[in-house]
């Protein structure tokens, strides 16, 4: 199948794209007619977006699409214009405008019964669930695991999946009990740098907290586990309809490709009497993994002297200035970081925000 961005022949489509291409829609006024043609074909005009592109024939918008980041969204089409050349159009601009800004594989969400008409446009279909159908541009599903293929290990293997901002003895805990019931467990350490903790830090203090482990490797999720692309409530801490959809392409995302990839049998999460948003998230795993044939096993947290042991405590004693509270509830390993220079400008920085949110 030929790439999109290519232009072969001059069929009646391909003439209207020549005719009218795609072009940047950069004025308040192609704006408001943005989110006036897109609200008219049903979609929701979202107001974070890198490019925001548009087809028009003489003074009509008949045609738009965004890009965030990868995500591609808000394709829409005049009705009268659909199954022709626009589509290809579209995504032609955005990924042009993506691949100038860096990025190499794109991703977009779609109703079920319109992913045919992206696979037409050498986009691989990943994972459908209910309304929702995520498909991915550039193979970058298979450059993860052909990354990782080197850690695959034979047998009835496990994963905990954690954010880990920062790695305390909570996640210790979970990452050691999880260990003793499987041949290989993998932690895959969420890539998305969106946390207290830079990436860089999170992936070092997990790896070395659980060296002494034997059978635990450590790995980053990319974009397939709890991403800004799956799971952006996440990050949010929110909990409505569309984070508790988020949930369940993120756990069959999970389900239908890493776990077959590294023979994941068994995923492991703490339990969680604290934050609603990752409570959820458990209950949406504990429904949709099963359908794949992988188990969820909820471990008990460990509590400390003044109760459960989390992350979110954590930053919650280093904001309040008291590092002794917080080295408490974390490994060597990240105590030691904790007392760092860099360390301490995560805490100063957390100290800041604090004292901003109760001005």
């Amino acid at each position: 199948m030929d790439d999109p961005s290519d232009r072969i022949g001059l069929t009646d489509s391909a003439f209207r794209r020549m005719a009218f291409p795609a072009v940047s829609l950069l004025t308040s006024s192609d704006r408001l007619a943005a989110r006036r043609f897109i609200e008219a074909q049903g979609l929701a005009f979202e107001e974070t977006f890198d490019d925001l592109v548009g087809v028009y024939e003489g003074s009509a918008l008949v045609a738009t699409g965004a890009r965030d980041g990868f995500i591609l969204k808000m394709l829409a089409i005049e009705r009268a214009e659909q199954g022709g050349g626009l589509l290809g159009e579209l995504v032609t601009e955005l990924m042009r405008l993506g691949r100038a800004a860096g990025h190499e594989t794109f991703w977009v969400f779609t109703r079920p019964e319109h992913a045919l008409s992206f696979e037409q446009l050498n986009f691989r279909l990943l994972v459908t669930d209910g309304p929702v159908a995520l498909l991915e541009f550039g193979g970058g599903l298979d450059r993860y695991l052909s990354r990782h293929a080197e850690l695959r290990r034979p047998g009835r293997n496990g994963a905990v999946v954690a954010n880990a901002n920062p790695f305390t003895l909570g996640h210790l805990h979970l990452v050691e009990t999880a260990a003793r019931a499987v041949d290989t467990l993998y932690l895959f350490v969420v890539r998305e740098d969106r946390s207290v903790f830079p990436f860089d830090v999170r992936l070092r203090l997990a790896t070395e907290s659980t060296r002494h482990v034997p059978n635990v490797l450590v790995l980053d999720t990319s974009r397939y586990a709890v991403s800004a692309g799956t799971f952006p409530s996440y990050f949010l801490k929110r909990v409505d309809e569309v984070a508790r959809a988020q949930m369940q392409v993120d756990a069959r995302l999970f389900a239908a490709h890493l776990a077959p990839a590294f023979g994941v049998v068994r995923r492991y999460v703490g339990s969680e009497p604290y934050c609603p948003t990752t409570a959820a998230y458990n209950e949406a795993m504990a429904r949709v993994l099963p359908e794949h044939g992988i188990e969820l096993v909820a471990i008990p947290r460990i509590a400390g002297e003044d109760g459960f042991i989390s992350a979110t405590r954590v930053r919650a004693a280093l904001a309040r200035g008291d590092l002794g509270a917080a080295a408490r509830m974390v490994p060597p390993a990240t105590a030691a970081f904790l007392r760092s220079s860099e360390g301490l400008e995560v805490a100063a920085r957390l100290v800041r925000e604090l004292s901003g949110a109760t001005l």
